[in-house]
């Protein structure tokens, strides 16, 4: 007769989730894996993919089995049938699974330890919280083990490879167990970093709780289509193939290599040309020595350029994931966008007349003061609304240009660079954007950015002028985008005036940064002269 285990309170009714009062469900060991879903009348039926039950074998692993026939049952609710509890480990193949559950879907509910000490949990994973985040670190945690935690409360706060973000909580329940404690660093997306349980008196029970290796593995990959699934008796015929040959024949620039399995394999992993070694063995067959005297003379050779001269003092400062994340981009925007660069000097007094024209009346309204940078802001969005060549993105096969014109502002914190985006710049008004960038950048500074405010920017603009007194640089395209302008600081220029004399004009030097696949010259030229009249007649952003 099967074990009956305990199960939770949640585990109560079964109508809500099949069609038939005539299914019920049990919890049993497996060391196959095998969890079905089966109607009395074999109408439907659901099963894990052989493959987990290989890498689980006899493991601690429990699974959920639907069923119609057994001695003993207890009932899940809707809620769980849902998908609450996924399995991320888990393939899952389904067929005709809409006839037997409500929700339209079978899914394998929670992981259990083989402890039978333990209940059952949840075990909560790193996050992916933004597109192009692979790890991330635990800034701290807002809850503490034995919290009462509910829907929508923040857990903790992570530190993502653009900004810290807020983790809430998706389930209600009792934080059990933290496995990844505050300052925790490079967790992979999908590494289990908490213990969550339904009771409060299991708390206790995962005191000395330890996350296993597969539940701190890398994030799963992609599931294929459930009509792909392999058949596991196809898997099994695969492995029983013929044993790999003592040595391995490639081709490379015409030559022959020989190596061993061993040699090879461990070449492919530290991705070591073989074509570059020598081999010891007969007939000079690569072993698995020279690959392993290859790897510790190139550590040798990185441990002496890492070393610093004798008798130099130095501290090494860790690089924060934005740190990391900046550095990365850059070098790919300048490896791989061919960069041109298109200067011009604007006049700025008007502009700086406009400018203390309409600070007293923000003061008057409680409004924010409007700076230069955000009248720059201003006239580049309404630059790109003339020129909207210059407000597209390479994609290869084509060009795309964006409707929306989103100005990113590049402002620089103790963490890093961070570039948040003002939306629809062009169609806000002088007041709303000071309002915004300020709000935006104080969020930069304490690092509490949201993803949708530094997301789907179209344009950058850049200012060492005003805070730091740089005359003129020049910036580096964020791509996807396609251009970047550098501001530089005004200062006061002796010009020609009317019938020979000379009169004093401050002049602001901005530099446009380009993609020469995008934007052509003249292109970018066109856009520097509408912004060059905005900013010298500033009263034509107003119309």
């Amino acid at each position: 007769m099967a074990l009956l285990l305990r199960h939770s309170r949640k585990l109560q009714r079964v109508h809500g989730v099949l069609d038939y009062e005539r299914g019920s469900i049990a919890r049993h060991f497996s060391a196959t894996a095998c969890s079905t879903a089966v109607k009395e009348d074999g109408v439907s039926s659901s099963s894990v993919h052989g493959d987990y039950g290989k890498k689980v074998g006899s493991s601690s692993i429990f699974h959920e089995r639907l069923s119609g026939k057994g001695p003993g049952t207890s009932k899940v609710s809707p809620r769980e049938a849902r998908g609450s509890y996924i399995s991320k480990r888990m393939q899952i193949s389904a067929t005709g699974a809409n006839s037997l559950f409500s929700c339209g879907q079978v899914v394998s509910a929670r992981q259990f330890s083989s402890g039978a000490d333990l209940p059952a949990h949840e075990e909560i994973g790193m996050p992916s919280l933004s597109p192009t985040m692979t790890e991330g670190n635990i800034a701290r945690w807002v809850k503490k083990e034995g919290d009462k935690v509910s829907p929508g409360e923040v857990l903790c706060e992570v530190e993502t490879d653009k900004a810290t973000v807020e983790m809430e909580c998706m389930e209600e329940g009792y934080l059990a167990k933290i496995v990844c404690g505050d300052g925790a660093k490079e967790i992979k997306v999908g590494e289990v970093i908490c213990i969550t349980v339904e009771e409060e008196g299991d708390i206790e029970k995962f005191k000395d709780y330890k996350a296993s290796s597969s539940a701190s593995a890398a994030p799963p990959a992609e599931s294929k289509p459930q009509s792909e699934a392999p058949e596991p008796k196809e898997e099994k015929k695969e492995m029983s193939k013929a044993p790999e040959p003592k040595a391995t024949k490639t081709e490379e620039s015409g030559d022959r290599l020989f190596s061993s399995p061993v040699a090879r394999k461990l070449a492919e992993d530290n991705n070591v040309p073989l074509s570059s070694l020598k081999g010891t063995g007969p007939d000079g067959r690569i072993l698995k020595a020279d690959i392993e005297d290859y790897l510790s003379s190139v550590a040798k050779d990185t441990k002496k350029e890492a070393s610093a001269a004798p008798g130099l003092g130095y501290v090494d400062l860790p690089n924060t994931q934005i740190r990391k994340v900046t550095a990365n981009r850059l070098l790919q925007s300048k490896q791989t966008i061919p960069h041109y660069y298109l200067t011009v000097d604007s006049r700025v007094d008007k502009l700086i007349k406009l400018r203390s024209e309409l600070n007293p009346l923000q003061d008057a309204s409680g409004g924010k003061k409007i700076s230069i940078n955000d009248l720059v802001i201003k006239a580049a969005a309404l630059s790109l609304r003339k020129v909207p060549a210059c407000n597209s993105s390479w994609m290869n096969d084509f060009i795309r240009q964006y409707h929306n014109v989103n100005i990113n502002v590049a402002v620089q914190t103790e963490h890093g660079l961070f570039v948040p985006v003002v939306r629809d710049a062009d169609k806000k008004g002088l007041a709303t954007i000071a309002d915004e960038v300020k709000q935006l950048a104080l969020r930069a500074r304490d690092n509490s950015l949201k993803p949708s405010e530094y997301e789907g920017g179209t344009f950058t603009v850049s200012n060492l002028g005003g805070p730091f007194g740089i005359k003129q640089f020049c910036a580096i395209v964020n791509p996807p985008q396609s251009a970047i302008l550098a501001i530089g600081s005004a200062e006061k220029r002796v010009i020609p005036g009317a019938e020979g004399q000379f009169e004093v004009g401050s002049f602001m030097s901005a530099t446009l940064s380009c993609d020469h696949r995008v934007i052509d010259g003249a292109m970018g030229a066109e856009w520097l002269k509408a912004f060059k009249g905005y900013i010298e007649n500033p009263t034509t952003m107003l119309l």
